[in-house]
């Protein structure tokens, strides 16, 4: 059926002008790798009534400023719609196209980050998750997992993560290709993807992060000389618990800490922290993990998951992963 607004106006000694009621379905255009059905179908009603009692008989004058004024309510009433979706595309363009992702472009971000992450590049990329995610504080919701990095790294806590960096444009270029994805994202699943090829736990994640567009603010990373107290204050401020402080520092199994095989994702970090090689004479026992890590294991509540993660690498794998997810999505903006 074709809308009235097609159709010429009706003449102006007609007694009523009445347009029955628009309705209009509008589905935009989109690359053929959206998905229509997860473009929404836009509905708008109008109705416009007009009262003959309003146009005195015989006055002609009268009777051609009220039909002029009519046509222009008309004309208005049918072209509403598309003035409000033309209002929707540009804000929906202005957020990235703001329709989340879909299964079939998860995985293909998936593929792409796997294709570039090894077992020698994985304790960067994961670095990379932990100084990006690292800054969200509770108090004011500020920082977090938004990508910010990237205007982060001439920083010295940074130092090293350019590398990192330059390998994740390479998947991000080819999927900017396709479609346009945050370097959020991009970081995320590359964080996972580490601790999945050197052996350790599967990490699904949700994705449509968005970037922000400035730098975090400064200091707002654990420092590497912190003791176990002053990690548990920093951590809690983040959101963390004790439990989940001890499970995220577990990622410096890998890396050239000295926790075992550098590109193996297993709990011999907490196997180590127990021995405590630090402690005696040998010269590269001094070589050993971070001042922060050998702290855990002088605190009570912490050493009590060292032991429970050092008995138990399953235990370890799911608290890692939970914790994990959690880190990831601490001040996530997320397309509506």
């Amino acid at each position: 059926m074709i809308s009235t607004f097609f159709n010429p106006a009706p003449p102006c000694n007609v007694a009523v002008v009445s347009s029955s009621f628009l309705r209009f379905k509008f589905i935009p255009k989109f690359p053929a790798t959206v998905p229509l059905s997860s473009l929404s179908t836009v509905s708008f009603r109008a109705k416009t009534t007009v009262n003959r009692s309003l146009c005195a008989p015989g006055d002609a004058s009268v009777q051609t400023d009220f039909c002029l004024l009519k046509k222009r309510e008309f004309v208005f009433s049918a072209a509403l719609p598309f003035l409000l979706i033309l209002h929707e595309s540009v804000e929906g363009f202005k957020a990235e196209a703001a329709e989340r992702l879909d299964k079939r472009e998860v995985e293909r971000i998936r593929e792409e980050v796997r294709k570039v992450v090894t077992k020698g590049r994985a304790p960067g990329l994961l670095r990379l998750v932990f100084h990006d995610a690292g800054t969200f504080e509770t108090n004011d919701t500020s920082g977090g997992m938004n990508g910010s990095i990237i205007h982060e790294l001439d920083r010295p806590e940074n130092k090293g993560l350019k590398k990192s960096v330059k390998i994740l444009q390479e998947a991000k270029s080819t999927l900017d290709l396709i479609r346009p994805v945050s370097w959020a994202d991009v970081i995320v699943v590359a964080g996972a993807e580490a601790v999945s090829i050197c052996g350790g736990p599967s990490i699904a994640v949700d994705l449509g992060r968005l970037d922000s567009e400035k730098p975090d603010l400064e200091g707002k990373l654990p420092e590497e000389s912190l003791d176990a107290v002053g990690l548990k204050q920093i951590f809690s401020r983040k959101g963390f618990s004790t439990r989940e402080l001890v499970a995220l520092s577990g990622a410096h199994t890998i890396g050239g800490k000295g926790f075992g095989s550098p590109v193996v994702f297993d709990n011999a970090y907490f196997k180590i922290l127990l021995e405590k090689p630090w402690s005696s004479n040998g010269g590269m026992s001094s070589m050993i993990g971070l001042p922060s890590d050998r702290a855990l294991a002088d605190d009570d509540e912490c050493l009590r998951w060292i032991k429970e993660y050092a008995k138990d690498q399953n235990v370890f794998f799911e608290d890692f992963q939970n914790a994990y997810i959690k880190l990831v999505n601490s001040g996530a903006k997320w397309r509506s």
